[in-house]
C-alpha cells in the first residue's frame, strides 16, 4: 500500500492512501526537508511506523499488526538534544526535558510513532514525530494528524510508513 503526504493550503496536508486523498493536519511549520528540534515543521521522507500506543482507558485497543502498548502516565519522550535518551520512548520521571505521552487532551490516545532521527539519532535534527488524532489548534508540532476513523484504518493495513513530500 503507498502512503504519501502532500502539503496542502495553510497547515493542511493530504495523505493519500492507494491514491484516495484523506485530511490530515501538519505541524505549524509547514513540511521541511530541513528540519530540526523545535521548529514544527513535518519533516520529508519515507517516515516507517514503529509501533502503536493507546489509551486503553479511553479508547478501543486498535487492530494492527504492529507493535502495540498500552500507555501510562509514566510515559514519556524525552526532546533534550543533550540528553542520551534524545528522541527515545522514556519513563518518567526524567532529567532531560521531555513530553508527556499521557495527555489531558485527546492526541495521544491512538498514537504511531514515526520513525524520524531514530537510527541513528542526530541531535538537534528534530524528535517524536508521530501519526496521532488531531489537536484542537488545527496544527502539530511538527507530527501528521488524522481522525480517529481514518488513522485505525490506516494502521490495520499493510501500510508500512508515509512518504512526505513537500508541494
Amino acid at each position: 500500500m503507498l502512503v504519501i503526504l502532500r502539503h496542502g493550503e495553510g497547515r493542511t496536508g493530504t495523505l493519500f492512501v492507494n491514491n484516495r486523498p484523506l485530511p490530515a493536519l501538519i505541524g505549524a511549520g509547514g513540511i521541511r526537508s530541513d528540519k530540526s528540534e523545535g521548529d514544527q515543521a513535518t519533516p520529508t521522507g519515507f517516515l516507517p511506523f514503529r509501533q502503536v500506543f493507546y489509551r486503553a482507558d479511553r479508547v478501543v485497543r486498535p487492530q494492527t499488526r504492529l507493535r502495540i502498548e498500552a500507555l501510562s502516565p509514566d510515559d514519556g519522550w524525552c526532546d533534550d538534544p543533550d540528553h542520551h535518551d534524545y528522541n527515545r520512548h522514556i519513563s518518567l520521571p526524567h532529567e532531560g526535558r521531555h513530553e508527556r505521552l499521557w495527555r489531558e487532551d485527546h492526541c495521544y490516545d491512538l498514537c504511531v510513532v514515526l520513525g524520524w532521527n531514530d537510527d541513528p539519532v542526530i541531535r538537534n535534527r528534530g524528535s517524536a514525530i508521530f501519526l496521532h488524532l488531531p489537536p484542537e489548534s488545527g496544527v502539530t508540532e511538527g507530527c501528521i494528524a488524522l481522525e480517529e476513523l481514518l488513522l485505525r484504518e490506516l494502521i490495520a493495513s499493510d501500510a508500512t510508513g508515509v512518504e512526505v513530500r513537500a508541494g
